[in-house]
């Protein structure tokens, strides 16, 4: 799917692997770049705006732990003004095997809400025009960091979601693929939690293994975008 022209909304596109995903999907002139974020950062939205004045950058405050209900009726507002939606990329992620329940609530429970609400504008059993779903998952979905669990179970529970939905598309119209980053340096893998303190040290260890920057990722997310291949499981590291 070549970016340029196209309608994108982009949960958490204001993070560490966010924002430099941002960066590269308004370089490749997008129509739209909606991005939902439940942090404001109007510096952030400036200068994506400033990098390709022809995008319309528009930002919505967003928490992806709301029930499905408020993520219909804010979309129902993006729809009214776009008319068309091309992509959503799901990339709302927390890395803190302390928070149980808000590690499940992000990491998964947020990604099936948000794509459940976008679904019905989209299904063509209702005569919607199809979509197409980016989720970002993460290496840990198959080869667990067992140091966190927790995390790591969540992003495998988005992973199999995924790999669901891909072959829901002949039913829904709508087709699916997942990001799946190795170790990258951001903020989230400096300094975290294990699961009940069963690795301190657990942050610094991570970072000893072969890690990539945030632009690295993101280059190769714009080349998966591109690439739309329903099902697959991209993993960029």
């Amino acid at each position: 799917m070549a970016i340029a022209n196209k309608n994108i909304i982009f949960v958490a596109g204001l993070g560490g692997i966010g924002l430099d995903t941002s960066r590269e999907i308004v370089k490749s002139g997008p129509k739209n770049l909606v991005i939902l974020d439940r942090i404001e950062n109007p510096t952030a939205i400036a200068e994506l705006k400033a990098l390709n004045p022809k995008v319309t950058v528009t930002f919505y405050p967003y928490d992806v732990t709301v029930p499905v209900a408020e993520t219909t009726k804010l979309l129902k507002t993006i729809f009214a003004k776009l008319k068309t939606v091309d992509l959503l990329i799901n990339g709302a992620g927390i890395l803190d095997d302390h928070q149980i329940e808000r590690t499940i609530a992000v990491n998964f429970t947020g990604t099936v809400n948000t794509t459940t609400a976008i679904v019905e504008f989209w299904d063509k059993r209702k005569g919607g025009p199809g979509g197409v779903i980016a989720n970002i998952c993460s290496v840990t979905g198959f080869n667990a960091i067992y140091q966190v669990p927790v995390y790591s179970a969540s992003k495998a529970a988005a992973l199999s979601f995924t790999n669901s939905l891909a072959r829901l598309a002949p039913i829904t119209g709508v087709t699916a693929y997942s990001i799946n980053p190795g170790i990258t340096r951001t903020p989230l893998v400096h300094k975290f939690n294990s699961w009940l303190d069963v690795e301190p040290r657990v942050g610094e260890l991570l970072l000893e293994h072969p890690t990539q920057t945030t632009l690295e990722c993101a280059q190769n997310f714009v080349k998966a975008i591109e690439a739309n291949q329903n099902g697959a499981i991209w993993q960029l590291d």
